[in-house]
């Protein structure tokens, strides 16, 4: 049997390092309580919103997607974490997109965030109410961002 993807030892850091960098930024928990990484993992990826985050190559790559955001985007986890996160936006809304992630790079994080994306099968959707957040490693340095929100509606 196929493992679940929060049981991957990868997957577990970086539900670490998303919940640790959006304390950085906000002072805000991602959830209330106090888990084991495992269960912290487990409890982060069957969470009732919306959890993406990409690395910070010259093309950001979607590194975890909880199941809420694979069924929004409607792909699987292999699909996800191979799909450059640019293209989660459609083409008209890329340069805003960008705009939105270089307001995140200087100031840490932005909270309020509203925009338009597209599933793997073309439905279009309005995200709204976002948070954005810098990614930072164990040592500070940062490694990518992540968003997070609770209120989507299909356009």
């Amino acid at each position: 049997m196929m493992n679940e993807p929060w049981q991957n030892a990868a997957v577990i850091a970086q539900t670490q390092r998303i919940a640790r960098s959006l304390k950085h930024w906000t002072g805000r928990d991602l959830l209330p309580g106090n888990f084991l990484p495992m269960e912290f993992s487990e409890k982060v990826f069957h969470a009732p919103f919306v959890l993406v985050s990409h690395g910070n190559e010259a093309d950001p790559v979607l590194n975890f997607g909880n199941a809420a955001a694979l069924a929004l985007w409607e792909m699987s986890w292999e699909e996800l974490t191979r799909t450059p996160s640019r293209l989660t936006a459609e083409a008209p809304n890329r340069a805003e997109r960008a705009r939105l992630l270089a307001a995140v790079t200087q100031r840490g994080f932005i909270d309020d965030y509203s925009g338009v994306r597209i599933s793997k099968t073309g439905r279009r959707f309005r995200i709204a109410q976002a948070t954005v957040w810098n990614l930072l490693a164990e040592t500070g340095e940062p490694c990518g961002q992540a968003a997070m929100f609770a209120r989507w509606e299909f356009l």
